[in-house]
């Protein structure tokens, strides 16, 4: 297959990348100096030339050059765009989108008959378009992601964050009261790339089956050697976790055996 894909050199899309190649797909990124994203002409011209068989739009503001309303043309407008394009061209349009859909305030673990409530900022951007992707092209599969684990520092994933905290303020506070919806680049990634037969709708991707921040915080100190020092909290309580079991994310637990022994701690 040929696969465009959006936010190619981003968190996820290094690791698709890699394994769309693994397997003989040809992969096409999308050059946005090249391409505006606010241009439809030439992003129709662009998605038409390459010709995929399925376009996968993993980007966002990551790098946001100060113009004014970037976040909204980026996290709204593009999406809306590329769903509309990809539908004239008969093209399987994949749209990442986040469990921030749901505010702090909402009440988790989430279904996909949960409704989000995010009244502000990426969250808010994401949710209307989510909605606005369905009515563009309603052939179109929207997987909501959570918080994404790596194995090492230096890019924009869980680790990442520890790391940097860590050095910043010597210590990491991690809540014992919040479970986050997240899951390991590799697993996310080979998401998308079954993603290809699943059917138009609204999918979530989380391999959280039950633990808090702190104790995946713990075992990745442990399975990295990390060195960082985790305070445990309980500030901030809210179940983040997403369920559907069609996406059939891996429990964390296959690649943290360390949450195995923190679960038989607790019996």
């Amino acid at each position: 297959m040929k696969i465009l894909v959006t936010g190619l050199n981003g968190t996820i899309g290094r690791v698709l990348k890699q394994q769309l190649e693994a397997l003989g797909h040809h992969v096409a990124g999308w050059n946005r100096s090249q391409v505006p994203v606010d241009d439809y002409h030439r992003m129709e011209f662009y998605v038409g030339s390459v010709r995929p068989d399925m376009l996968i739009h993993l980007a966002v503001n990551s790098q946001p050059t100060g113009r004014a309303d970037e976040n909204w043309i980026v996290n709204y407008q593009w999406p809306s765009e590329l769903a509309w394009i990809c539908k004239k061209f008969k093209v399987r349009f994949v749209f990442a989108s986040t469990v921030m859909v749901f505010s702090d305030l909402a009440k988790g673990p989430f279904t996909i008959f949960s409704v989000p409530d995010n009244n502000k900022g990426y969250g808010f951007e994401k949710r209307l378009a989510e909605a606005r992707v369905l009515y563009q092209n309603p052939d179109s599969i929207l997987i909501r992601l959570g918080w994404q684990i790596g194995h090492e520092a230096g890019s924009n994933n869980m680790v990442d964050y520890l790391d940097v905290r860590n050095r910043e303020k010597g210590e990491v506070e991690c809540s014992t009261r919040w479970l986050p919806a997240c899951s390991f680049l590799e697993d996310t990634a080979g998401l998308f790339l079954r993603a290809a037969t699943f059917s138009p709708g609204l999918y979530q991707a989380d391999s959280n089956t039950g633990w808090s921040f702190y104790d995946i915080a713990s075992a990745l100190n442990r399975q990295l050697s990390a060195g960082w020092t985790l305070v445990p909290a309980d500030e901030f309580v809210f179940d983040q976790r997403m369920q559907d079991d069609r996406t059939a994310m891996p429990p964390l637990s296959d690649r943290l055996p360390q949450l195995k022994q923190i679960t038989l701690n607790r019996l």
